[in-house]
């Protein structure tokens, strides 16, 4: 799977990308057609605390699949992110194997 990682309004380092592509290399194991995926850092600045935003969009044979979280670090939300598409893929599955 081909992952793009973009940081708007900052400069992530080596550490956060690594981490973000594990977690979303992990989806392959749910769902080995995952064609790319496109993920989106940004910073939020209305907001004091909780002001990381993670998108991630993921590129599949026939749909798109899209989840974005808002956290107080970019590592929680992209946990919860991935959480939210795995859902989402398992009921895509789910949905295909029933037709």
């Amino acid at each position: 799977m081909k992952l793009k990682v973009q940081s708007i309004h900052f400069d992530a380092d080596r550490k956060l990308l690594s981490f973000v592509e594990e977690k979303i290399e992990k989806l392959t194991h749910f769902y080995e057609d995952i064609i790319d995926g496109e993920v989106f850092l940004r910073l939020d600045k209305n907001s004091e605390k909780e002001n990381k935003i993670a998108e991630i969009k993921l590129n599949t044979p026939g749909k798109t699949m899209f989840a974005s979280e808002q956290s107080k670090s970019f590592e929680e939300a992209t946990d919860i992110a991935v959480d939210a598409l795995k859902k989402q893929i398992t009921r895509y599955k789910a949905k295909l194997r029933s037709n």
